[in-house]
């Protein structure tokens, strides 16, 4: 029976050999920055739509990318897929002593307090000098701030409730509202982090994902704004041309349809 992932590296030598083609020869871990992130929300989107044929073919480009970066370290000889199979391998293992070893837990909770416990084991045998230095610096927004607190909160740094984060969310409302009366531009900006910041903290409190609630809220909005549009032009115009109670109603419109 063929191998389906040797055969892609196979594919993947091929198009980067001497004969291969042009622009996957030319291609650096540098350029495939973008189309590593590109793929990775295509298959997040797929999940969301839970269409199991895209998302098969998205984790087919998400795997090709692994595949190429691979490749490209084989080239400098740094690692090769073999490599990184074998270490995410050994890491499964050795963090999951319960599974793998005698260890003992009987809740999720304890099994995410375990794998905390064995990353800080290794960060301090390792170069790694804070808790937080596993969370990349190129991550989405909000899904960043939400990996940094939950790793501030498992180290004992945290709110005792949502309500006092929900205080912090209101003082923080007032702190921006302030830079903006007074037009500063630069603390404004700060205090606007530190009030989505803090909004993160809640849904990190509640169990929300604040990254999939933006994107679901932009999700929405795309949708009930192209029921205006749609409506508009069967009368023959353009959001542009009609007074902003028309475009409200509209909108009321189009938040209806969606829920009834």
């Amino acid at each position: 029976m063929e191998d389906p992932v040797g055969r892609l590296v196979e594919i993947m030598a091929k198009l980067r050999g001497p004969d291969g083609c042009p622009w996957d020869r030319e291609q650096s871990l540098e350029t495939l920055k973008v189309y590593l992130l590109e793929e990775t929300f295509e298959v997040r989107q797929a999940m969301e739509a839970e269409d199991p044929e895209a998302l098969r073919e998205e984790l087919g480009d998400l795997l090709f990318q692994v595949i190429f970066q691979c490749r490209i370290a084989e080239e400098m000889g740094w690692f090769d897929l073999g490599g990184v199979a074998s270490g995410i391998a050994e890491k499964l293992v050795r963090r999951h002593p319960h599974v793998f070893g005698d260890a003992r837990v009987s809740t999720s909770r304890e099994v995410v307090r375990q794998w905390e416990d064995l990353k800080e084991e290794e960060r301090r045998r390792g170069a790694k000098r804070s808790r937080l230095s596993g969370v990349p610096g190129d991550l989405p927004g909000l899904l960043r701030a939400l990996r940094l607190s939950e790793k501030a909160a498992r180290a004992g740094f945290d709110w005792e409730s949502t309500a006092h984060v929900f205080d912090k969310v209101r003082e923080e409302i007032a702190e921006w509202e302030e830079a903006s009366l007074h037009r500063d531009r630069e603390q404004g900006e700060r205090e606007l982090g530190d009030l989505l910041f803090s909004l993160v903290n809640v849904a990190r409190k509640m169990g929300l994902d604040p990254e999939a609630a933006v994107q679901g809220a932009n999700t929405r909005f795309t949708r009930r704004f192209g029921r205006m549009e749609e409506s508009l032009a069967r009368e023959g115009r353009g959001p542009e041309e009609v007074p902003a109670a028309r475009l409200e109603e509209l909108w009321e419109d189009a938040k209806r349809a969606e829920e009834g």
